[in-house]
């Protein structure tokens, strides 16, 4: 039988914990650029509000916070694509080209784990950026945890940049995968008005799970999608075959798929799906509050901004976000103290 073990020595969150060994291949490293992106949509999609400096969260449902107690192994066993303890690619991330399901050009970035093969992490951009965005606010080498450096990203973002993620601990690693949406970024332009982009980026979406589920050093049973806005209707919309779980970060029905339907059908095949929101994105706050199901978790907080607006320190949210996605992940991915 083939298995992973992976432990995880948790500091601040209980996730996927593995083990690396010395590459063999020699892989081309394309550092990220930053690419001029698509206008931001018009209504309904939300527009930037101001956030005090302390804002004090109230929460709608629960999620785990992250625990202060000392760390404990975690393990997971898992049905790997390839044989456990295969060399790990180099950390350098790689661009990746691929075709969406009606053949239009997609760009993406992928970001190989310390392990192979290991959990893969699917990254969906929201609509006022693209997927650098995942890169500025830290949030790729996060997870990716093997040092590198993230680019200061250009002019002023509505997001920290970086953000200040609770630092992994060393052995901690996942593969990442990030991608631009048709009109966004590196990929294909489209002449239809955002309006009429939603089924699109539902196939993009699907097309970009399909695709992370190929990467070389990805153990293609154990993929999540995390998302912001757009982005985080997609993760949900799209999760089919080798998809454990969503995250959604300020949803809104934007790919004009009601929230509610996307996550009973996701729910339905027993997986979790987390929304969260704040009151000052009414859209999100909605979106949360309208789906429910046994695997459904849902967190609004009392302010925060819309999806990667959340990413700022002087939100000062709690439960933190990071410790929300660490919690969610130890979840999804079926992990056991």
């Amino acid at each position: 039988m083939k298995r992973i073990i992976i432990t995880l020595c948790c500091m601040a969150l209980g996730l996927v914990s593995c083990t690396s060994a010395k590459p063999a291949a020699t892989v081309k490293a394309v550092l990220p650029t930053r690419i001029a992106s698509a206008t931001p949509p018009p209504a309904p999609f939300p527009t930037q509000t101001s956030v005090p400096a302390i804002l004090p969260p109230t929460a709608t449902a629960i999620l785990p916070s992250a625990t202060t107690e000392p760390s404990m192994a975690t393990t997971v066993s898992s049905s790997a694509t390839t044989e456990p303890g295969l060399t790990p690619l180099p950390a350098e991330p790689q661009r990746i080209e691929f075709a969406s399901e009606d053949g239009a050009m997609l760009v993406g970035m992928y970001y190989p784990a310390a392990v192979n093969p290991s959990p893969m992490v699917v990254l969906m951009h929201w609509a006022r950026g693209d997927k650098n965005d995942w890169i500025y606010v830290g949030m790729a080498a996060w997870l990716q945890n093997r040092g590198w450096e993230i680019p200061p990203a250009p002019g002023t973002m509505p997001f920290d940049t970086p953000f200040p993620f609770t630092p992994l601990p060393a052995d901690l690693s996942f593969s990442v995968f990030l991608f631009d949406f048709r009109s966004f970024g590196e990929s294909a332009p489209s002449n239809l008005p955002f309006s009429q982009l939603g089924p699109l980026w539902e196939a993009d979406a699907r097309a970009a799970y399909a695709k992370a589920r190929t990467l070389p050093g990805v153990d293609s049973d154990h993929v999540v999608g995390i998302g912001a806005s757009i982005g985080a209707d997609a993760v949900v919309d799209a999760c089919g075959e080798g998809c454990l779980g969503a995250l959604s970060l300020g949803p809104g029905s934007y790919l004009n798929v009601p929230y509610q339907e996307a996550v009973s059908k996701v729910d339905e095949a027993g997986k979790p799906v987390w929304c969260v929101g704040a009151e000052d994105d009414a859209a999100a706050a909605q979106a949360c509050r309208s789906a429910s199901g046994e695997h459904y978790q849902s967190q609004v907080y009392a302010a925060g901004g819309h999806a990667m607006s959340l990413f700022r320190a002087e939100n000062d949210l709690q439960p933190a976000l990071d410790s929300l996605i660490g919690e969610f992940l130890k979840l999804v991915f079926d992990l056991t103290p």
